[in-house]
């Protein structure tokens, strides 16, 4: 079985928003949410609900709990067959947050961008 890639999105500063995000929390909700981006690489677009669902167009959330922490992942797999995270965040309400989805596509909107001048993150 082959391996996905998994990238970071980074912004122009190079700072990568999920790397953060990861790095702020706690230690056990930081391994179950590397344990769930390891089970991407492995299984790629298979990987079932409840750990990766749809949220908008090609946008899609990956789902894991720590305590009463819900940990989500936005990502997408862009043009290079590679799944680009793009926004990390605690969700606290029952539906995904407009803003939340909002930060996503614009980093997947940027990061595209950057693929078709031939820049990669």
């Amino acid at each position: 079985m082959v391996e996905w890639a998994v990238d970071f999105y980074q912004e122009a500063d190079g700072a990568a928003p999920v790397e953060e995000f990861l790095n702020s929390l706690r230690h056990e909700g930081r391994a179950k949410a590397l344990a769930l981006l390891q089970s991407l690489k492995v299984h790629g677009p298979n990987l079932p609900f409840p750990y990766s669902s749809q949220a908008a167009g090609k946008i899609r959330e990956l789902r894991t709990q720590y305590g009463r922490d819900k940990i989500r992942i936005l990502y997408f797999a862009d043009s290079r067959r590679t799944f680009i995270l793009l926004h990390g965040f605690v969700k606290r309400t029952a539906k995904l947050e407009p803003s939340e989805l909002a930060k996503a596509d614009s980093r997947m909107a940027r990061h595209n961008q950057q693929i078709s001048r031939g820049k990669t993150s």
